[in-house]
């Protein structure tokens, strides 16, 4: 049988503790729709009581359709001395309106005692006070069994009683929380084994940090161990060095161990949901992150890439399809005609391997190689040479002129500002801007002047941006390469320019990349 296991989805609260992640409560009403197309169980919305950005997105949520996906708040048992019913922490979450309630309690003795000032007793009635009063209001309450492994480690019978005492009180999920990051995948097994033992017929959980980057390990272990939720970030950013990243997670249970996390429709939605998560975030996901990376199924070396067009077994552990990611074989300056026909093919799906089509495209290449250009990661700008020396490429606009000038105001800070006169269809557009450098000024302003043309180019943006010096020896007068990556909030790519003017090479990179977005949108 297949076993079925929850994900539990916390990137707009522990995800919003990473450094540099600030959502507005619009961003998390995004998020949590995208989540909830993808078809995961939970979705933790934040602390309504630490956070009053967390409380608007909760009251604006209600009128959210989530489907089969419910929406979770998060706070802490109640304190010392006061009544669950009395404490504004667990009011907070009955004000909420979510259909769940995640409460953590401490699972640690010495938490407990040194960092909560509870005696061990009193801190088992918290926790049971808590859920059993969440409980009676009709909540379904997931209990995070906080420090759970670091507790089990220094005082087993301890660890064991805190979750018993959420299980009895009715607790629907007893989740055993990793908080500081530092279990190894076998002792996670161990103790998530002991856990599922001491609560015959409870659903466990699990929930792993990455601090000693075994997060996804942990909690494969702890499924494979008897949990049946697994809480994490879609993305795997989260406080510190973040937390189990579910895109990795889902993807190796689903494809690799026989489970059901969400449907089999939405798997194939799993790049496209992961981008979205972390465009909405502001964070540039890795091109190397498992399954979902731009880099997760690139091939360079010739070797690599002749098996790949044979079996793809041969390379690659999952079909990059099965998670809605693509195959991407690199163009470099030592490519033969297996790496580069697959990328003619896309633009002249007549070509064969020694087409007169492919064999122009590879001396194009071979010139713009010995110029300085490399295409290993800018495939974007790779289409659109392929296109031009087959006379396939239709140009969106051309820029006339420009004028980039860079000074230093008096209190120290530098500014720029750019003009650039560009023409679509014979008619002339002339705009400047300012901003964080030429290269932003020019970006800004080359944009703003498409802008009246082609509005959709609001939604992109420039997410990474690179120089290289091609010859040291040549010093200041040296060649530059510039890479540059976009993104649309559904797609990213990259691009090259090479030039002795750095300015000129950033324009070269930054046309491409306004070009490739228009010819995506309008199919070439």
């Amino acid at each position: 049988m297949t076993k079925r296991v929850e994900i539990y989805d916390s990137t707009l609260r522990d995800g919003a503790q990473a450094v540099g992640i600030s959502f507005s409560a619009g961003d998390k009403l995004k998020i949590a729709k995208a989540l909830a197309g993808f078809g995961v169980d939970y979705v933790e919305g934040g602390n309504p009581f630490a956070s009053k950005a967390d409380a608007e997105f909760f009251r604006a949520a209600r009128s959210l359709e989530l489907g089969r996906t419910r929406l979770a708040a998060f706070g802490a048992t109640r304190r010392r001395g006061v009544s669950a019913g009395e404490d504004p922490s667990v009011r907070a979450l009955l004000d909420a309106d979510t259909p769940v309630c995640a409460v953590f309690g401490k699972a640690w003795d010495f938490h407990a005692v040194a960092v909560l000032g509870a005696g061990l007793d009193e801190n088992l009635t918290m926790i049971a006070d808590t859920v059993a009063f969440l409980k009676s209001r009709g909540k379904t309450v997931v209990f995070d069994a906080e420090h759970f492994f670091d507790g089990y480690k220094d005082n087993p019978e301890y660890a064991l009683r805190t979750v018993r005492s959420a299980a009895g009180a009715g607790a629907d999920v007893v989740c055993l929380c990793d908080t500081n990051g530092g279990a190894f995948p076998d002792e996670t097994a161990e103790m998530t084994a002991a856990a599922v033992r001491a609560l015959p017929g409870a659903v466990v959980g699990i929930h792993a940090h990455n601090d000693g980057g075994m997060a996804v390990a942990n909690s494969v272990m702890a499924v494979e161990a008897g949990a049946r939720q697994v809480q994490g970030t879609f993305t795997g950013f989260g406080e510190r060095c973040g937390n189990a990243s579910l895109s990795q997670v889902i993807a190796n249970l689903q494809l690799k161990r026989g489970c059901r996390l969400v449907p089999d429709a939405s798997l194939p939605l799993l790049t496209q949901t992961a981008r979205f998560v972390a465009e909405v975030a502001n964070v540039a996901l890795s091109g190397r992150e498992p399954f979902v990376g731009r880099h997760a199924f690139s091939h360079k070396a010739g070797m690599h890439i002749d098996g790949v067009r044979k079996n793809p077994r041969s390379f690659e552990h999952v079909p990059p399809e099965a998670v809605g990611n693509e195959r991407r074989l690199l163009t470099s300056e030592s490519s033969g005609r297996s790496a580069v026909l697959p990328r003619v093919l896309r633009v002249c799906p007549s070509a064969t391997r020694e087409s007169p089509e492919t064999e122009a495209v590879l001396r194009r290449l071979k010139e713009l190689t010995g110029d300085g250009y490399q295409f290993e990661g800018a495939e974007a700008t790779f289409e659109l040479v392929a296109r031009k020396t087959l006379g396939l490429y239709r140009p969106f606009f051309e820029v006339r002129n420009f004028k980039v000038i860079t000074e230093q105001l008096p209190d120290g800070r530098g500014a720029s500002v750019a003009t650039i006169k560009i023409a679509v269809d014979g008619r002339e557009e002339i705009t400047a801007d300012e901003g964080e450098g030429p290269v932003n000024a020019l970006d800004k302003a080359l944009r703003k002047a498409l802008g009246v043309f082609y509005p959709s180019l609001g939604g992109m943006r420039l997410t990474d941006y690179k120089v290289r010096v091609l010859d040291g020896s040549d010093a200041t007068a040296a060649k530059v390469r510039v890479l540059i990556e976009s993104a649309d909030g559904a797609d990213s790519w990259t691009t090259v320019g090479v030039s002795k003017d750095i300015i000129e090479a950033s324009l070269i990179a930054l046309v491409d990349s306004v070009e490739y977005k228009l010819m995506k949108e309008t199919g070439g």
